[in-house]
């Protein structure tokens, strides 16, 4: 397969020495909020824009990522368009198992508005791996207000004065990790605090079957029926520590005669749900939300699932963690209102 639109960025063997002085001046660019990762864990890089093009509104933002920095996924972003380009890794990596040779390789947020006035953040989930502690790996960003173009991708030398680059490429610094082999991903039940002051106690609090409007009778993952509807295999992924969007993900079977539509969701684990659809083509991946629903022909079954048809939840407080349980409302045209009761999976979704 062919690396298309980008090339792999790499920075081993830069050693990027940085002054007090560097570090204090650096939050005027484009910079992580976490500057630093672990060896083999699964992290949230978050990317800070603190402000536009010489006032101008940022509208788009490009990042591309680096060799090491694998397994990546994007946070969706209310009111922008999303790209994933994918391409070739320049090694073969573990994923639980099984080897992967390509994967995201550039992240696109498209179509935005980000007042100049106003600061935001930008969240790629992504795997450290294969990466020599000391090492530092660079995501060069492209901020784009309109039709100007601000680059942020100088890398300094080794032995080089980063705090003399006018537009550096924003850092992560590899550090040794504590437990090799065990990533965030496998520590979705886990107890664990975070420093946002989020309360991730491991209180399994997300299995709110039983509360007012909730469908309790009904376990997770098991057939609901609504008309001629027929709603199955219903999970979600666990996420990360302080990770605001999580997926969900079923099966409806129209066994009637007649077409339905599913217009909304809604669930008391989320502020807000939306119903996204994943296309990808030559290489490129892009995801939209659709604001009409989903149709469910007549006769036909309509699947749900990892990068297709799916449900966004956004504005999540407290992470789904692997073993519990997510309720949500269904809302579709003819068949009216379905709870659901939504399984919380692995974050791999077995």
């Amino acid at each position: 397969m062919k690396t298309i639109k980008t090339e792999t960025i790499k920075t081993l063997g830069f050693a990027v020495l940085f002054s007090a002085t560097a570090v204090a001046g650096a939050e005027a660019h484009v910079s992580f909020l976490d500057k630093q990762a672990k060896q083999e864990t699964t992290i949230l890089a978050t990317l800070q824009m603190p402000h536009g093009c010489d006032g101008k509104a940022t509208t788009e933002v490009r990042v591309k990522l680096p060799e090491g920095f694998v397994f990546a996924k994007p946070q969706p972003k209310a009111g922008w368009e999303l790209e994933v380009i994918k391409g070739d890794y320049q090694k073969t990596y573990d994923n639980h198992g099984d080897k992967v040779k390509t994967g995201a390789i550039e992240i696109r947020w498209k179509n935005g508005n980000l007042s100049d006035d106003f600061y935001d953040t930008f969240v790629i989930q992504g795997k450290v791996s294969g990466v020599e502690a000391g090492t530092s790996l660079a995501f060069p960003v492209t901020q784009m207000c309109g039709d100007t173009v601000q680059p942020w991708d100088q890398v300094a030398p080794e032995g080089g004065d980063a705090h003399s680059l006018k537009s550096p490429a924003p850092l992560l610094k590899v550090v040794a990790g504590e437990d090799h082999g065990h990533d965030h991903d496998d520590m979705a039940g886990m107890v664990m605090t975070g420093k946002t002051g989020m309360d991730m106690t491991g209180k399994t609090g997300m299995d709110m079957s039983g509360m007012p409007g909730m469908a309790a009778a009904v376990p997770a993952g098991d057939t609901v029926k609504a008309g001629d509807l027929e709603i199955s295999g219903g999970f979600a992924k666990a996420m990360l520590p302080g990770q605001p969007v999580g997926g969900g993900f079923f099966t409806v079977k129209n066994n009637g005669k007649a077409d339905d539509r599913l217009i909304s969701v809604t669930s008391p684990a989320a502020g807000e749900v939306q119903i996204h659809e994943m296309v990808t083509k030559d290489n490129v991946m892009r995801m939209r939300q659709l604001k009409d629903g989903i149709a469910i022909a007549a006769g036909q079954t309509v699947k749900l699932e990892p990068g297709n048809l799916h449900l966004m939840f956004q504005k999540v407080t407290t992470p789904f963690k692997q073993g519990a349980t997510v309720p949500v409302t269904l809302t579709f045209e003819k068949a009216g209102k379905v709870d659901l009761v939504l399984q919380v999976l692995s974050a791999q979704g077995k």
